[in-house]
């Protein structure tokens, strides 16, 4: 693994971490974390730039 993956697997962890300790519903939740899991890079900064408001 190189240094840019193992960076952007730290980095969504803590997302993930995040998104599970956020107030949001349990939908938003399960939604936020799909999007994260699937498309890891996209998902992370939409979570930071869109979900994290709402």
């Amino acid at each position: 693994m190189n240094i840019i993956g193992l960076i952007v697997l730290i980095l969504d962890i803590i997302a993930i971490i995040d998104v599970v300790k956020s107030s949001m519903s349990g939908g938003k939740k399960a939604l936020w974390i799909i999007l994260i899991l699937i498309l890891p890079i996209i998902g992370l900064v939409l979570y930071y730039l869109v979900g994290k408001k709402g």
